[in-house]
């Protein structure tokens, strides 16, 4: 397919923020602060930061290279490098297990996100004294949470269908500001709140006894593949339309710098609130830890807001509207994933296939919400924690080995600059041997413990 006829990003800050915008998703402001909650604080902050830089951003260039080089979906991109039989095999079995894994995790976040669009929803129905219809959003049930669901799943196809520029672009340039305008205002205001230094010092000062715990490690591992939407062909998909002339170690690096930043603010607004929630008399620690996961973001932190008085209701709601905004920056990527496969590889234009696709993922969805307790925690094991590190690892040995070195020299140094050429000494046997060997002994090792 014709480069054009695929659409492609305007400029580099339209492909930055919708990169972005796929990596700022619930995986920071949700997960970031709840994993780290649960692991030890300022330990996993440490780690974490360690991984996305020494794991994450190599991961992630390879996929930028694989894609703005392939300029094809996750699937055609892989089997267009294979050179022989078994790698052709290996790539179209990569490219459709991502394919699967990207529509897998949407399953569960429209879930997810569909909460968030539920507590936004009962946020501005307090605003407008509308307490019948606070109340029905407010409270969890399976008619709630699939019809929340189903919102955000609609909200999502829309983007997604209009295109790259029209859809894409356009409102992850204006969703991703937004998003950082209200993330430093609840900062700011959080911790003027009595309490919040005790959060800061859990959330800064590291718990040096559990830096090497296994459990930590294969978490962080998997909240920095998780966070940078690597392992399921998002980013590789969206490199597929930046133009050719841009610098990819540079926004690679661009990407990873804001994305572990907004991951690390989130956790300056969401660890301190927990204990100026404490300090209003709401229970943050569950069997000796603290709440993490669903029950931090939708009970403590509601539960904080209520104790606010008249300010409470107005935080909620930017709370909630910066949630739903990360998630929906997020979402679009992962829909693009297997909506690039079915409009390049099937006769379906972008429209109806973003909706088909949008369909066949809220069934999912809908599966999940009706199965919840043996299903959701599974899902989300098996597709963040295992499925995306190991999809990882594949691509980095795809970029490393398979892309022809004069072929992989010419797309790193296509923006003709001095810190193209010196990333050309270091990434690429870095990426061939260091990264995946690192990945997959982190991997292991919690596997082992």
């Amino acid at each position: 397919m014709l480069q054009g006829s695929r659409g492609e990003f305007s400029s580099r800050i339209g492909f930055v923020l919708a990169a972005t915008g796929s990596a700022v998703g619930l995986g920071n402001v949700w997960g970031f602060p709840t994993n780290a909650a649960g692991n030890g604080g300022g330990a996993f902050v440490a780690i974490y930061l360690i991984l996305a830089f020494v794991l994450a951003y190599p991961a992630l260039m390879a996929e930028l290279v694989i894609g703005r080089h392939t300029r094809a979906n996750i699937y055609s991109a892989l089997e267009g490098l294979a050179s022989n039989a078994p790698t052709r095999l290996a790539a179209r079995l990569t490219g459709g297990y991502a394919v699967l894994v990207a529509s897998a995790i949407l399953g569960f976040y429209t879930l997810v996100a569909g909460w968030v669009l539920a507590q936004l929803c009962a946020a501005i129905a307090r605003v407008l004294d509308w307490p019948s219809m606070s109340g029905w959003f407010a409270t969890a049930s399976l008619g709630r949470d699939l019809a929340s669901a189903a919102l955000f799943a609609v909200l999502t196809v829309l983007v997604v269908s209009g295109g790259v520029r029209n859809g894409i672009e356009r409102w992850s340039t204006r969703l991703m500001p937004a998003l950082l305008i209200l993330l430093l205002a609840l900062i700011g205001y959080v911790l003027t709140q009595p309490g919040a230094l005790a959060g800061l010092r859990l959330y800064l000062v590291p718990d040096i006894a559990r830096i090497l715990d296994p459990a930590l490690l294969v978490s962080a591992l998997g909240q920095a593949f998780f966070s940078l939407s690597l392992g399921v062909g998002t980013m590789l998909v969206y490199a597929s339309y930046l133009d050719s002339k841009e610098n990819l170690p540079v926004v690679g690096a661009m990407i990873t710098g804001i994305d572990t930043l907004v991951a690390f603010l989130a956790g300056l607004l969401v660890i301190p609130a927990m204990f100026v929630a404490q300090r209003q008399g709401i229970e943050i620690h569950a069997g000796g830890e603290l709440i993490a996961g669903p029950d931090l973001i939708f009970q403590v932190l509601p539960a904080l807001f209520g104790s606010m008085a008249q300010w409470g209701d107005l935080v909620a709601l930017a709370f909630f509207a910066l949630l739903a905004i990360a998630a929906l920056t997020s979402s679009i990527s992962m829909l693009e994933v297997p909506v690039a496969l079915a409009v390049e590889k099937t006769p379906l234009a972008r429209g109806p296939a973003s909706w088909l696709i949008g369909i066949a993922v809220f069934a999912a969805t809908a599966l999940i919400a009706c199965f919840f307790d043996p299903l959701f925690g599974l899902v989300v094991t098996v597709t963040t924690e295992y499925s995306q590190p190991l999809v990882g690892i594949a691509l980095c040995l795809f970029a490393g080995w398979a892309i022809h070195r004069d072929r992989l020299l010419a797309e790193i140094r296509a923006s003709q600059g001095e810190a193209a050429g010196l990333f050309w000494k270091i990434w690429p046997p870095y990426v061939r041997i260091v990264c995946p060997l690192l990945i997959a002994a982190t991997f292991l090792q919690g596997l082992i413990h």
